[in-house]
């Protein structure tokens, strides 16, 4: 039985960041407005020490900037105040988040040193054409130079990518979704564009030269990509930006910004499981589909969106959802 683990996040909004991505505001995103110091690093996981449950397995992750293109002497200052806690056993391990081209064979050396385990690639994108347009500064062989140096030496390696950027499309992100399984990643994260206030993007959005990545478009494409990652057998750790009061409170201006996004993107593959079991000769009949345990609101819809499409579509005069002891799919009873 895995143990439980417990993130202990240390924000470092925009360190290291070499370029202004179009759509970045890591303050607004983060909440947080300044960057983290050693001090912050010590203070926070001491609290978090104290209130964490001992059984759960531990990890001090910084998030937010290009980690690995800060100073070499910051990164090593807080790096320096987190593996302390590894050391002495209090701390499972560290992970980090940065880019691919700031990743080479001193990088790799100085993480190890520090006890790093995993690291995120922001990639967004392996359309080079999607990231130029996005301001990223780095290309889609720079990922895959990026990600074979991490996995050789032992990292876990996590993949974030984007969609609805700009010069994006549905079938450029499904791409990049292939290219990322060949990538052998141990976990992806999936964010759909949300304009933020007080960017580059927000103000191409308001001139009319950004059309907006919808959030229907963005659960509809999600769907796609939950199941091209489930077929590689990778786990999306992430679907969505994490919800904050400041992105709820308005500066998630537009875009794909749900708190629920990644249970918009469930529904929608079960709606498409459950279309595939009907026909129209179903007309008038009482349905009955069985979900694995704790899956039925999943299979309902949001506010029972997918019974009711599926009534109304197949005429049926009755949908009712049960769960089921085993199985990982969908079933029709009746």
């Amino acid at each position: 039985m895995k143990a439980r683990r417990s993130i202990i996040p240390i924000f470092v909004p925009h360190l290291g960041c070499p370029h202004m991505c179009v759509f970045c505001n890591q303050n607004r995103i983060s909440g947080n407005e300044k960057p983290a110091t050693a001090e912050d690093v010590k203070k926070t996981v001491d609290e978090a020490l104290k209130i964490l449950p001992r059984d759960t397995e531990k990890t001090i992750a910084f998030y937010g900037g290009s980690f690995t293109a800060i100073p070499s002497d910051e990164q090593e200052k807080l790096l320096s105040a987190a593996v302390r806690y590894v050391e002495d056993g209090r701390i499972k391990g560290i992970r980090l988040s940065t880019r691919p081209d700031a990743i080479d064979d001193e990088v790799i050396s100085r993480l190890k040193r520090y006890g790093v385990r995993t690291v995120e690639l922001g990639v967004q994108s392996m359309d080079d054409e999607v990231l130029k347009a996005s301001n990223r500064g780095h290309t889609a062989e720079d990922a895959v130079r990026a990600a074979a140096a991490l996995k050789e030496s032992g990292f876990e390696l996590i993949l974030q990518m984007m969609t609805g950027l700009p010069m994006d499309t549905p079938d450029k992100a499904i791409q990049t979704a292939r290219k990322f399984a060949s990538m052998d990643p141990d976990g992806v994260r999936i964010y759909p564009t949300v304009i933020i206030k007080d960017t580059e993007l927000y103000d191409k959005w308001k001139r009319g030269e950004y059309p907006e990545h919808s959030l229907d478009d963005a659960v509809e494409l999600s769907a796609d990509l939950l199941d091209i990652f489930e077929a590689a057998g990778i786990p999306v750790i992430r679907l969505g930006l994490n919800p904050t009061e400041d992105l709820s409170g308005g500066d998630a201006a537009g875009g794909a910004y749900h708190p629920a996004l990644r249970e918009l993107a469930e529904a929608r593959r079960y709606l498409r499981r459950e279309r595939e079991l009907l026909s129209a000769e179903d007309a008038g009949a009482d349905v009955v589909f069985a979900v694995p345990q704790g899956k039925i609101s999943q299979a309902a819809g949001q506010h029972r969106s997918n019974i009711e499409a599926v009534k109304n579509e197949f005429k049926l005069k009755s949908v009712k959802i049960i769960e089921r002891d085993s199985g990982e799919k969908i079933a029709r009873i009746k």
